[in-house]
């Protein structure tokens, strides 16, 4: 079959981006033609792709990849063609942060004639992929712009499916419904499903469009874990894998790094971070996103001193990009030194630190665990805090694929975002190596945790997620370390339920069987939320 899919930004990183990549993947593995249209300048890079289409000069110019054109002859497998529509030097997002080669700026602070723009480029871009090609099913991913891009362009005669990406809905359409959820609701209107990646998601997307009709097309479609990638392995074979991803990085050639942007990572730096690490002799824990504040970077941060006052042995990786890096350096910085003062107006900023134009709105969590800390408490807590230079790495951004050598040299991750969350997909694939994931108790996160919950035994399942409260940071660490000093039965029949229901429950092969049943409004054989 051959499916079109809009995704309109990168193919890796976080979120929405591996969601298309892997789906993608997925859908050529099953021997599927996949023509997927994005904004990532280096698609090559991606293993499952064939060919590569660009605009030059107005005409579109189709370009095999050398070594791989054959690939379509393989038994049951499939084809990708990666294009990359022309739309000038804007790029609208959801999030305010930096790419590569164009200025990226949230849809709030475009104007009219630049949406205007950039609808009509995608749409003219998908109409002659479309009109040359003949797809029998598409995707639109985010609810502005992906889906009214589809409904234009296809005029009703390719079927198409939505992934509602949390993104789009919570920072874009809802704070602007006025100027966002008349497009939103035309590019719904004809999609034969809508997929969500959880029920907190598609109770937010209902109250939003406000449509009673929206829930009969709603269907439950969370992201994949490649459980052939992520699995967990031996102790002593986990530590050989991080040893290997470290040196290979370490030793890359300098011509990987690429031009700056948010995106962009030094792999020498990378590796060296990496090659720090010692799982033998460390526990580590991850953190795995975009460092902005609201994926609640702040709260783990505040709590590490409290997990080393109980576990010294542990050890926070990092793993990200984003404006609030400084930010976040700055805060642990202030924190090794015992400058809670520092560390208070830090919080009292915000959002200012990682843009200096957002409303200060106070990092309220925070401050009151700081503003809590009095006494011989304070005190331990200061002494603890002296060692944070030493026992917190950062690696910057990894690609994806690369997480599968961290992850099962991890004794757990952490997912404190502080805003809701389509689904916890990095918490999925940690359970899938058989790290525990611990996750704020909220939207897609806690429908993860609960999930997972079922599978454990009960004296870990209270490690699984955390409140979201004045208590937070408390709570976060309290949990880790209960976590971090649990018996080794506990522990090991913890990581085989994590690993069973992750096989279980999440797979890509079923989510790209979920996309093309959506798109021709098969819903009877999808989950409702």
């Amino acid at each position: 079959m051959r499916v079109l899919i809009f995704h309109g930004y990168l193919l890796g990183g976080t979120g929405s981006n591996v969601y298309n990549a892997r789906l993608a993947e997925a859908l050529v593995g099953l021997g599927h033609e996949v023509h997927l249209l994005c904004q990532d300048r280096h698609p090559q890079d991606q293993p499952f792709v064939d060919a590569v289409g660009e605009w030059e000069g107005g005409s579109l110019r189709v370009r095999a990849l050398e070594g791989r054109g054959g690939r379509g002859g393989e038994t049951g497998r499939g084809r990708c063609v990666v294009y990359r529509p022309d739309i000038g030097p804007l790029l609208p997002v959801y999030v305010a942060d930096r790419y590569e080669g164009i200025e990226a700026r949230t849809f709030s602070q475009c104007s009219e004639q630049e949406l205007a723009h950039y609808l009509h480029a995608n749409v003219a871009a998908v109409a002659e992929v479309a009109g040359l090609l003949g797809p029998q099913a598409a995707l639109a991913n985010h609810l502005v712009m992906g889906p009214v891009i589809l409904a234009r362009a296809l005029s009703g005669a390719v079927p198409y499916a939505v992934k509602i990406h949390g993104s789009a809905l919570e920072y874009t359409v809802k704070p602007e419904p006025e100027r966002f959820l008349p497009v939103a609701r035309e590019g719904l209107a004809g999609a034969g499903g809508i997929l969500v990646g959880s029920h907190h998601t598609a109770v937010s997307l209902w109250e939003a469009l406000g449509d009673p009709e929206l829930p009969r097309r709603t269907r439950l479609g969370p992201p994949g874990v490649d459980v052939k990638r992520f699995t967990p392995r031996e102790p002593a074979a986990a530590a050989a894998g991080l040893r290997a991803l470290g040196k290979r990085l370490r030793t890359s050639h300098a011509g990987e790094q690429r031009a700056s942007s948010a995106f962009t990572r030094d792999p020498r730096a990378a590796g060296a971070s990496l090659e720090r690490l010692d799982p033998e002799r460390d526990l580590l824990v991850a953190y795995v996103g975009k460092l902005i504040v609201s994926k609640g970077v702040d709260l783990l941060a505040a709590a590490w001193p409290l997990v080393l006052e109980s576990v010294p042995r542990a050890r926070l990786v990092v793993v990200g990009f984003g404006a609030y890096r400084e930010g976040l350096e700055g805060l642990l910085a202030a924190l090794g030194r015992g400058d809670l003062e520092r560390a208070r107006a830090l919080a009292l900023a915000g959002r200012a630190v990682e843009d200096e134009s957002a409303p200060r709105h106070p990092l309220r969590h925070l401050l009151a665990f700081l503003d809590g800390l009095d006494g011989e408490r304070r005190e331990r807590y200061i002494e603890a805090a002296t060692r944070l230079g030493e026992r917190v790495v950062f690696t910057g951004r990894l690609e994806h694929e690369e997480l599968a050598d961290l992850l099962p040299a991890c004794e757990a991750l952490v997912v404190p975002s502080t805003f809701p969350e389509a689904f916890g997909m990095v918490a999925a694939e940690a359970a899938a190596c058989g790290a525990l994931p611990l996750s704020a108790a909220h939207s897609g996160l806690l429908e993860v945790s609960e999930a997972l919950a079922r599978a454990v035994p009960e004296a870990a399942a209270a490690s699984l997620s955390f409140p979201v409260d004045d208590q937070a940071v408390r709570s976060l660490a309290q949990r880790l370390v209960t976590w971090l000093q649990a018996a080794p039965e506990l522990r090991a029949r913890t990581r085989e339920g994590l690993i069973a229901t992750v096989r279980e429950r999440w797979s890509w092969d079923r989510v790209a069987h979920g996309v093309i049943a959506a798109a021709h409004g098969e819903l009877d054989e999808l989950r409702k939320p």
